[in-house]
């Protein structure tokens, strides 16, 4: 005969906690679960909770959420003849995400020029 395993039951502070730990910023929610020895679509679920979710643990570590005003100039004017302009070093971010002034949200997630983000900006308002 084999030996059943027993559920473990975590009581509500244990899950606060857990789920404090797995949102806190560069977190895994999987590497939490291994550290507590639990499943991560469980502590998925519990983030879902109202009950459980978002209550970091220390409120020192929660970033403000900021944002940044973005105007559109019309295009420089070209240089004159025989003047070699460089080009400008292309500026990067991992994650974009910004709501229009028509309230359409544009969000980008992973590796993007900013260059090219302006493009798509222009380009949506016309």
């Amino acid at each position: 005969m084999s030996k059943r395993r027993k559920r473990r039951s975590w009581s509500d502070e244990e899950k606060r906690e857990i789920c404090a730990q797995a949102v806190l910023p560069g977190a895994s929610v999987a590497r939490v679960a291994r550290r507590h020895s639990a499943n991560a679509n469980m502590i998925h679920n519990w983030l879902k909770d109202p009950r459980f979710a978002r209550m970091p643990v220390d409120p020192g570590h929660v970033e403000e959420a900021s944002f940044v005003e973005l105007e559109l100039a019309p295009a420089a004017c070209p240089a004159p003849p025989g003047v070699v302009v460089p080009p400008p070093e292309p500026v990067c971010a991992s994650r974009v995400d910004m709501t229009l002034s028509d309230g359409r949200r544009v969000l980008i997630e992973g590796p993007t020029a900013l260059a090219a983000v302006m493009g798509l900006v222009q380009g949506l308002m016309e």
